[in-house]
């Protein structure tokens, strides 16, 4: 049986960031279930374990256990998971919502247009620029939270960063054919 405290303690500090959680195994799977798969697979290792948690970023070190997670699913799962599953909209918009948008049915066709472009170019990047972009964009996370949880140094965080915004860059620039 669990301590209360601790169990409480695990609701108050890790709980909170499930949402992160499953979006970055949402971008590392390219498939719901097994994104939820690998998040209660996560969340079972984050509780064993929290006992020796100190007190750092709950969600970086939460974030870490998802990612080390994922790399044992994938090595148990190679050849066997689908990875051709498609987003939903509502749970993995890369739009920020703001009000401010035209919301014509031109405007809104064109921001789909643009999202699911951005989406398919993130997820063509190999899988060790995909993480870092995610991280850092998406989940907003700083060069030195991302070297925590990838297990690599900042620098190489850096270095992974600009090649990744190089290759979206180079898919999402306009063709001969859209101009």
């Amino acid at each position: 049986m669990a301590d209360p405290v601790i169990a409480q303690r695990f609701e108050k500090l890790v709980l909170p960031h499930m949402n992160s959680a499953f979006n970055v195994a949402r971008w590392l799977t390219h498939n719901d279930q097994d994104a939820q798969d690998v998040v209660q697979e996560a969340y079972l290792r984050a509780f064993r374990f929290f006992g020796g948690f100190r007190g750092e970023d709950a969600r970086a070190w939460l974030l870490r256990i998802v990612r080390n997670t994922f790399y044992t699913w994938h090595q148990q799962n190679r050849g066997h998971a689908a990875d051709t599953t498609e987003f939903e909209e509502d749970i993995h918009s890369l739009e920020t919502g703001t009000a401010e948008h035209d919301d014509s049915p031109e405007a809104m066709l064109i921001r789909s247009q643009s999202q699911k472009r951005v989406r398919k170019a993130l997820q063509s990047l190999r899988l060790e620029y995909r993480e870092v972009v995610v991280l850092r964009e998406l989940e907003e996370l700083s060069y030195k939270e991302i070297a925590a949880i990838v297990d690599i140094p900042m620098g190489t965080v850096m270095s992974r960063l600009g090649r990744a915004r190089q290759q979206l860059a180079a898919l999402l620039a306009p063709t001969d054919r859209e101009a």
